[in-house]
């Protein structure tokens, strides 16, 4: 009650941190906080609801894997929901509470993407028009990281960024703070780039293996008999398919140097 104290303007953080130890030192404190705070967050009142979203932050930062693990849960991602939904709360829910809780479960899509629950919770509400888009983060409010962050974390991967991420999300400076944003934003988008090529080569290697085995269908039954008008048609459509995707499948082979797998897969193919 202390740290989502409606009449207090600013966040108590003396509270808000006596509320994380609590939750790290009671063994049903993980279990009993996200439904404390689901509650808060409901509240008709704006500053408390605000508030409650802060100390949830806090302690997804502070409380472990055991926190993690419980708000990763469908039964407490309803609660964050209905405060969107039309269906519950969310026609008299503040636009800024709806958009600080829109911004908390879009930024745990980005820290927890092993969690599959919390990935569907929010596209489910893009599916209904209750998110229309990804929220545009200020770029002095970064998206604080859990600690731990999940092993093999793409803000891991690359040692020289992930100590410099490191660096900058420990300064107390605004423009550090702001230069932590872009990294994220930057290491975003190469990852959502790498699965984009990853889509297309395979995509594009499933569409040669089709037509290369329908085409060797075909020539085994010449093999055996002369083919209709309609096989050879269809031959020599496969043929030119392959063709025109043979310069693509060099391109994907370039870009793959760094997969021996998938590189020997499109050479394959190519």
């Amino acid at each position: 009650d202390k740290a989502t104290d409606p009449s207090i303007p600013e966040e108590n953080w003396e509270c808000i941190q006596r509320f994380c130890d609590q939750v790290n030192t009671d063994r049903e404190g993980p279990l009993l906080a996200p439904r404390l705070l689901a509650h808060k967050i409901q509240s008709p009142q704006e500053t408390e609801a605000l508030h409650a979203l802060t100390v949830l932050e806090t302690c997804v930062n502070n409380c472990g894997e055991r926190f993690h693990r419980e708000i990763a849960k469908f039964r407490f991602l309803n609660e964050l929901i209905k405060v969107l939904s039309p269906k519950y709360y969310g026609t008299w829910s503040s636009e800024k509470v709806m958009s600080r809780v829109t911004e908390v479960i879009f930024s745990w899509t980005v820290w927890f993407p092993q969690e599959v629950k919390i990935r569907d919770a929010y596209q489910m509400l893009k599916k209904q028009g209750i998110v229309k888009e990804d929220p545009k983060v200020p770029e002095d409010k970064i998206l604080p990281p859990p600690s731990p962050r999940p092993q093999n974390s793409i803000f891991d991967r690359d040692e020289e960024k992930s100590k410099l991420l490191a660096r900058l999300l420990k300064s107390s400076h605004s423009e550090d703070l702001q230069a932590a944003n872009r990294l994220i934003k930057s290491i975003i988008k190469e990852e959502q780039e790498k699965s984009a090529k990853v889509a297309r080569r395979v995509s594009a290697i499933s569409e040669v293996s089709e037509n290369v085995t329908r085409m060797d269908e075909l020539l085994e039954n010449y093999q055996r008999q002369e083919l209709s008008a309609a096989d050879q048609e269809t031959l020599q459509t496969l043929f030119q398919r392959c063709e025109k995707l043979r310069p693509l499948l060099f391109r994907l082979a370039s870009e793959t140097v760094d997969d021996d797998e998938a590189l020997g897969k499109t050479q394959h193919c190519s």
